[in-house]
């Protein structure tokens, strides 16, 4: 653990607007855990085994940092170029594979079962590179993304033609049917249920002018409507994945989107808006932010998977989802 400032409180945390003072611990500073990535993303908390897992996606590589020891090592490599994961409702681990155009669950027993690499059936076209995911806890049903990005050359996977429009699938748990639930986002990226699933958060990656956060209400049935939206980053910022508290904030990984003279030491981090989508609160880190998951033995400890570097973050909040 290497805190990034002797100083309380920490002056890389932000307050943009009062509501966040309640989210922020005085005597708590950003840290980094571990370093030597290449691109750090989907990180998924483990609370029954006390660690953390999280993709570094052009290594081919799910590394595993232990919260006892403190000890990262490989869990997974080749990992296909693994990006999101999530865990589904029996605590397996779900990821979103960019080389092989699927989404996988990893069994008790260490099996790889797919769960989903086509829409149509077996004959139907392939998924373009699945990106990120969520489970449904209601209902079991889990919700990934699935933009082009693994298929822009070898980096985050290989070079490819999308057979399919960048869309929002759900699989649902009982029969296992995929269905596309959106496909007119450019870039769906990170996604996340309110606290009582009621709403569905997705970013859209590749908005213009500016990155965007829609929400549609979430039937029971796994249907959406109203659509509206909840945040515009109103600037350069980009909008990558996201993690929800207990009380409705979106927290949201942020940075540069690469426009010309911009400030990345202004953007670089975590991005925190309440529940009307009003910015609250930012994280500086030294690098951009692309995923982040709440974890820790009790909840509160916010993990931030940043271009080559994994840093948490004790707040005042737990999530909604951990």
């Amino acid at each position: 653990m290497e805190p990034l400032s002797l100083r309380y409180p920490d002056p890389a945390i932000e307050v943009l607007h009062p509501d966040f003072l309640k989210l922020r611990l005085y005597s708590a500073s950003v840290e980094r855990l571990a370093t030597g990535l290449r691109w750090a993303e989907g990180p998924v908390w483990f609370g029954d085994g006390r660690f953390l897992l999280l993709s570094d996606i052009p290594n081919d590589r799910v590394l595993r940092w232990d919260d006892c020891s403190g000890a990262v090592s490989v869990f997974r490599q080749p990992s296909n170029h693994a990006n999101g994961h999530a865990r589904d409702a029996q605590g397996r681990l779900v990821s979103c594979e960019h080389l092989s155009r699927r989404v996988t669950r990893t069994e008790h027993d260490g099996r790889i079962t797919v769960l989903a690499d086509r829409f149509g059936g077996a004959q139907g076209a392939r998924l373009n590179s699945p990106n990120d995911i969520t489970l449904c806890r209601r209902d079991g049903a889990l919700w990934f993304t699935d933009p082009d990005f693994g298929l822009h050359g070898h980096w985050e996977g290989e070079p490819g033609t999308p057979e399919r429009p960048h869309g929002v699938y759900r699989i649902d748990a009982a029969t296992g049917r995929i269905d596309c639930v959106l496909d007119d986002l450019a870039g769906p990226n990170g996604l996340a249920f309110s606290p009582d699933e009621s709403v569905l958060y997705v970013i859209e990656s590749r908005a213009a002018p500016h990155r965007l956060i829609w929400a549609w209400d979430h039937a029971a049935d796994g249907t959406l409507s109203n659509r509206r939206l909840q945040v515009d980053a109103d600037g350069p910022g980009a909008l990558d994945g996201m993690a929800v508290d207990v009380a409705g904030n979106l927290w949201c990984g942020f940075g540069t989107s690469g426009a010309p003279g911009t400030d990345a030491a202004a953007l670089d981090g975590v991005r925190v808006y309440n529940p009307t989508g009003r910015p609250i609160g930012h994280i500086h880190l030294p690098e951009r932010c692309a995923n982040l998951c709440f974890g820790g033995a009790k909840g509160n400890r916010l993990f931030m998977a940043a271009s080559h570097s994994l840093y948490a973050l004790y707040v005042n909040t737990t999530g909604a989802v951990r």
